[in-house]
Order: structure tokens, then C-alpha cells, then sequence
């Protein structure tokens, strides 16, 4: 762990001093730049201390950079085709059991022939359109602005029955630290 660096990023970005650090601690400037430069490595207690002057929370000093902010920019998106009928994907952002895709559905397209299953939870947003998701003996017509959500073990599909474009917001669990890509609608 970088804990030195991600104290030292907080204090510079809060305009605070080693030597403010310091009375507010009562730890010394020479055992703060140690800390700085990871050449000792704090107690918990010292790394509360350090958290509470700083003003975060003492879990954001312990994390590791992979799993803090993720940023992604719209012209860095990944885009990917999934299912038969090759709807376009673009991965919004990811944690390590979340993810957030739009999908669109031409008219007439759906997630495949069959209903199909596969681990995790899924909710979506429809953003524009008309779509019918179904689920076993469950059946919906949606349209701009509603939302629905289900566990994905459960046979399930969803199809574009309007004539234009339907785009969909979806965002899905799938409670693992996997990046698999398979078909997740």
C-alpha cells in the first residue's frame, strides 16, 4: 500500500503544512515525512489521528487505488455487440461486482430468440423507446422513463417493439470479482 502518497496528495490538495499536520497530531515532522515517503508505516490509531486532521475517513487512507474513483471518459467508453442480433454495448463504468452498459435495440431486436439466464441482478432504465421485458410468466411494456429490475437466474429477454431506436440504461450485479463478458442481458 501507497498510504504515504495518498497523505501527502490529501495535505497539498487541502493546502495544509507537515508542520499543521503536525500540532494538530502531535506527531513530529520528521516522523509525518517518514510516513510521507513510506519509510515507517503508522499505527492505526496514527493513521485515524492523520485521517480526522485530514478530514477523511480513516478506510479512504487503507484502500488501494484500484478501488477508489474510477473515472471513464464518454470518448474512452468501451464498445462491444452482444447477442445474436449484435446490439451495440458502451460499458459506462465498472467496479469490481457492478456494471453500468447502454444498450440499444433497433427495432424489432431483442436480447436473443430464447430467454435466457446467467448469475447476478440486473436494473434497467429505458432512456428512449419501447421495449416488452419478460420474465417467466412475467410480462412488461415499458417506455421512456421507466425502469425495471430482476434477478438474472430467472429466464429472461428483452425486445425493441416500437419502430425506432429503443436505448436502455442497464446496470448489473453480478455479486463476483470476475470480468466476464458474456451475453448479461
Amino acid at each position: 500500500m501507497d498510504i504515504g502518497s495518498t497523505i501527502r496528495t490529501i495535505r497539498k490538495r487541502q493546502k495544509i503544512t507537515i508542520a499543521q499536520i503536525c500540532e494538530e497530531t502531535g506527531l513530529s515532522q520528521g516522523f509525518m515525512s517518514q510516513v510521507e515517503t513510506n519509510k515507517t508505516s503508522p499505527s492505526i490509531a496514527t493513521l485515524d489521528n492523520i485521517a480526522k486532521a485530514l478530514n477523511v475517513p480513516l478506510p479512504y487512507l487503507l484502500m488501494k487505488k484500484e478501488d477508489r474513483m474510477s473515472v471513464v471518459r464518454k470518448e474512452e467508453r468501451k464498445v462491444t455487440t452482444s447477442g445474436s442480433e449484435s446490439l451495440k454495448v458502451e460499458h459506462l463504468s465498472f467496479s469490481k461486482n457492478l456494471k453500468l452498459r447502454i444498450v440499444e435495440f433497433p427495432p424489432g431486436a431483442s436480447t436473443g430468440d430464447a430467454p435466457h439466464a446467467h448469475p447476478g441482478e440486473e436494473v434497467h432504465f429505458v432512456i428512449k423507446g419501447t421495449v416488452v421485458a419478460e420474465q417467466g410468466e412475467d410480462s412488461a411494456i415499458l417506455t421512456e422513463g421507466d425502469s425495471f429490475s430482476w434477478n438474472a437466474c430467472t429466464p429472461h429477454r428483452v425486445i425493441n417493439i416500437s419502430d425506432e431506436l429503443s436505448i436502455v440504461l442497464v446496470a448489473v450485479f453480478n455479486g463476483t470479482d470476475t470480468e466476464q463478458e458474456e451475453d448479461f442481458l
